[in-house]
C-alpha cells in the first residue's frame, strides 16, 4: 500500500502535468475551459514555469517516497513536501474560486492527486490535511480580492477611474451635475487593470461608450467632457432643424465611434493622471498633468 501510494500515484502526477506541459508547449492543453484561460492571466509569469515548478517538485516527491519506504527520516521529508504541496495548490485553488468565474480544471487535478496520495499515505492524518485547506479557503474568502470579471455586460456608460485622482473627480462631477448616468470601474479591479495593460492605457479617466453595435474609448477629463459638449450641441441642432422643418444631417463632432487613432493617449495637458499597470495605481496631482 505505502508503495501504491507514495510511488505509484507520484508517477501517475508526474505523467499527467508532463503531458499537461507538452501539449502547452505545442499550443494545446489537456483542459480547454475559461477558467484555466483565466486563471493564467492571474499569475505574474507565463504559467509553463509553473509546470516546470510543478514537474521538478513531483520528481523529488517520488524520490522521497520511494526512500521513504525503509528509511523514517525521508518519511518526514516526504510528508512535508507532500503538505507543502497540498497548501499551495489549496491556495492556488482558493484563490480562482474567489478571483475567476471558475477554476482551473487542471489545477483541480493536480490538487485532487495530491489528496489522494495524501488520504493513501497516511489515512488517520487525512482529517488534519482537510482542515488545514479548510483554513486556507475560508483565510482567503475574508480578504477583499478583486474578482476577474466583466464589467461592461450591456449598453452604456462605463468610468474607469480612480477615487483619488483629480481628473477623475473632474469628471465624475460633471457626470452628476448633468445627471449622466455611468458605472463607475476602480482601477483596483483585476479586470480593469488587465484591460489598461492590453490597450497600452497608461492614464485615467477612462470612458467606455458601450452600444448595441460598437464601443468608443475616450481618455482623458477633457475628452470625455467635450464629448457630452458636443452631444448636447448636436442634439439642440437636432431640435432647432426638426421645429423649423429642415431635413439635414447635423455636423458632428470629431469623436469617432469605435476605437479611434489616438485612443492609446491621454489627449492634451492636464487631461488625466498617470497610473500604472503593473503595481497599485497611483495618482498624483498637478505633477502628473498630461501623457505619462
Amino acid at each position: 500500500m505505502h508503495f501504491f501510494s507514495r510511488v505509484f500515484l507520484p508517477i501517475l502526477l508526474l505523467g499527467y502535468i508532463a503531458t499537461e506541459t507538452y501539449l502547452k508547449l505545442q499550443h494545446s492543453s489537456l483542459c480547454d475551459e475559461v477558467g484555466c484561460k483565466l486563471a493564467g492571466e492571474l499569475l505574474n509569469f507565463d504559467a509553463i514555469y509553473l509546470n516546470y515548478f510543478g514537474l521538478v517538485s513531483v520528481f523529488f516527491l517520488i524520490i522521497l517516497g520511494y526512500l521513504s519506504l525503509k528509511n523514517k527520516f525521508y518519511e518526514a521529508l516526504f510528508f512535508i513536501g507532500l503538505y507543502t504541496g497540498i497548501a499551495f495548490e489549496a491556495t492556488i485553488i482558493s484563490y480562482q474560486f474567489i478571483a475567476n468565474p471558475e477554476p482551473c480544471i487542471f489545477c483541480l487535478g493536480i490538487f485532487s492527486s495530491l489528496l489522494l496520495i495524501a488520504l493513501f499515505s497516511q489515512i488517520k492524518h487525512f482529517a488534519i490535511t482537510l482542515a488545514m485547506v479548510g483554513a486556507i479557503f475560508i483565510g482567503l474568502h475574508t480578504l477583499s480580492i478583486s474578482k476577474n470579471k466583466v464589467f461592461t455586460p450591456l449598453a452604456g456608460n462605463y468610468l474607469i477611474q480612480s477615487k483619488t485622482c483629480p481628473h477623475c473627480i473632474k469628471v465624475k462631477a460633471y457626470l452628476s451635475k448633468h445627471q449622466i448616468e455611468y458605472t463607475a470601474i476602480s482601477t483596483q479591479e483585476a479586470s480593469a487593470r488587465n484591460f489598461l495593460k492590453f490597450a497600452g492605457i497608461q492614464s485615467i479617466p477612462v470612458l467606455i461608450l458601450k452600444e448595441k453595435r460598437q464601443t468608443t474609448l475616450l481618455t482623458g477629463d477633457k475628452k470625455i467632457i467635450a464629448y457630452f459638449e458636443n452631444q448636447k450641441v448636436t442634439q439642440k441642432t437636432d431640435i432647432e432643424k426638426t421645429v423649423i422643418k429642415k431635413v439635414a444631417i447635423p455636423a458632428q463632432s470629431s469623436i469617432s465611434s469605435g476605437f479611434s487613432t489616438d485612443f492609446l493617449t491621454a489627449g492634451d495637458e492636464d487631461a488625466g493622471c498617470a497610473i500604472s499597470v503593473v503595481a497599485t495605481p497611483s495618482c498624483e496631482d498637478n505633477s502628473s498633468h498630461g501623457q505619462p
